[in-house]
């Protein structure tokens, strides 16, 4: 087991952590857990990017890279209401 360590928040962050831990029947801590396992860092998504393309029969160019990041961004635009 690891070992325990604290995070420093707003208490507006961490009010809206306890309510959602507590809409899924979990801790502020499991919901940390998942989030962080979850979300995929640069360096993963640039390598499922790369494997998504090989799967489809696609070399991974650096214009096949800029076509994904800019749809991508686009999809984050409309998932927060901004389109783009």
């Amino acid at each position: 087991m690891s070992k325990p360590t604290s995070i420093k928040t707003s208490e507006e962050v961490r009010d809206r952590l306890r309510i959602l831990a507590d809409e899924r029947n979990t801790t502020i801590t499991e919901l940390l857990e998942e989030l962080a396992t979850r979300e995929l860092t640069v360096a993963e998504r640039e390598q499922r990017a790369v494997q998504a393309a090989r799967e489809l029969g696609i070399e991974y160019t650096e214009q096949v890279q800029k076509a994904g990041q800019d749809a991508w961004a686009k999809i984050r635009a409309h998932q927060g209401g901004t389109a783009v």
